[in-house]
């Protein structure tokens, strides 16, 4: 009787592979995942593959917990090479904020990185057109990957292009060596593309964009050298609905931005033309024609904008909700008095009043009246495209 109910007992080391995958992935804190790795081999190696995310304190993207590895080890190329071959399913790494990681450091991506989906790179400033080739060929599919600061060339940027045509989110910001070419190449190759940021790519003037994928929806240029045949460009697909071009006074006249009421943006949302201080009022008007979905508008510091400008917002602008002009010189009584008329769906109207020396307080205390719904702010918050990876921007 005694042996009948010996071989009834059953031990858990005993239960197979996929019901151990299935306690471990109920397991929520990384105390109680590290204790069940250190229970024996077995459960060690279940604990590996089952890992998807890996960063590391240094990192500047946003810190997930349960993802971070606590050792204080230097990040250098050998330790990065026994973690990918520990964590050999990964879906997520980021190594930014590892300032001194060379190009070879990423070797092991040809052998483990088959599954990777996002790969930070943020300010890895060892990372060159090298390392891009080996990230290239080793992860065929990403879908995310952020060079910002990196030592990358338009050779690099068109090698990852040819064989990650999955790419849907990428970040090129202060990739001081980027040009035009590299950008024909991403937009060509990458017909998934749906978020570019390149801050400050000052070898850019857009024109690769010409015939960009309906797909790319966000896009952030802002202290770029862009000309007016690339800001034709850059809407040529159709589709986008965040555009941030602010900062462009020096390289863009007064009707530079006509091209994106021309038919080619009716999607837009979120438009950021902080500090074109030179933007005059026929592309203000053809923007608020062309336009119509328009929900947030930075227009704070464009100097040039005069009453025919604001009078064409507050007519054509219907869906507007956030409207910024801080610091706009011209925005004068009959400016407010415009806005005051239109934009209906209007609840947020950012404006340094200490600042807005055109506009009487008597201007200002009928707005309010008329307009007890809408709130005027002073320090001001611009929008992000909520299905945008790179909120970091």
């Amino acid at each position: 009787m005694e042996n009948c109910y010996e071989d009834c007992l059953t031990s858990i080391m005993q239960l197979p592979d996929d019901c151990l995958y299935f306690i471990f992935h109920w397991l929520d804190s990384a105390s109680d995942r590290e204790s069940f790795g250190l229970t024996c081999h077995r459960w060690l190696q279940i604990q590996n593959s089952s890992r998807r995310r890996l960063q590391f304190q240094c990192s500047f993207t946003k810190l997930d917990i349960p993802s971070i590895s606590q050792s204080s080890m230097k990040i250098d190329a050998f330790y990065l090479h026994r973690l990918l071959n520990r964590f050999q399913k990964l879906h997520y790494l980021s190594l930014s904020g590892c300032i001194e990681m060379p190009d070879f450091g990423l070797r092991q991506l040809l052998n483990y990185g088959s599954q990777l989906q996002t790969l930070h790179l943020h300010c890895c400033f060892g990372i060159t057109d090298h390392g891009i080739s080996l990230v290239a060929s080793g992860c065929p599919s990403l879908t995310t990957i952020s060079l910002y600061r990196c030592n990358v060339t338009d050779i690099g940027l068109k090698t990852l292009s040819e064989s990650c045509l999955a790419l849907k989110d990428v970040d090129l910001s202060y990739c001081s060596l980027i040009s035009d070419q590299g950008i024909r190449a991403l937009a060509k190759n990458c017909r998934h593309l749906r978020a570019v940021c390149m801050t400050n790519c000052r070898s850019v003037t857009g024109v690769g964009f010409m015939g960009c994928s309906q797909s790319l929806t966000f896009l952030e240029a802002n202290g770029c050298k862009l000309e007016p045949g690339g800001i034709m460009a850059i809407v040529s697909g159709g589709g986008l609905e965040y555009l941030n071009l602010s900062c462009l006074w020096w390289c863009i006249g007064r009707d530079g931005l006509t091209a994106i009421g021309a038919g080619f943006a009716t999607k837009l949302k979120v438009l950021d033309f902080r500090s074109c201080r030179t933007i005059g009022d026929n592309s203000i008007i053809a923007i608020a024609k062309g336009c119509p979905l328009l929900q947030e508008w930075n227009l704070a510091l464009c100097h040039e904008i005069t009453r025919a400008g604001w009078e064409a917002i507050g007519v054509n602008c219907h869906h507007l909700e956030k409207l910024h002009v801080n610091r706009c010189r011209n925005l004068c009584d009959e400016g407010l008095q415009a806005l005051r008329y239109g934009c209906k769906k209007l609840s947020v109207l950012y404006m340094s009043i200490s600042k807005s020396c055109n506009i009487s307080s008597t201007a200002l205390e009928i707005f309010r009246c008329s307009r007890g719904n809408v709130k005027i702010l002073e320090e001001e918050v611009m929008s992000i495209a909520p299905d945008s990876a790179f909120h970091i921007c």
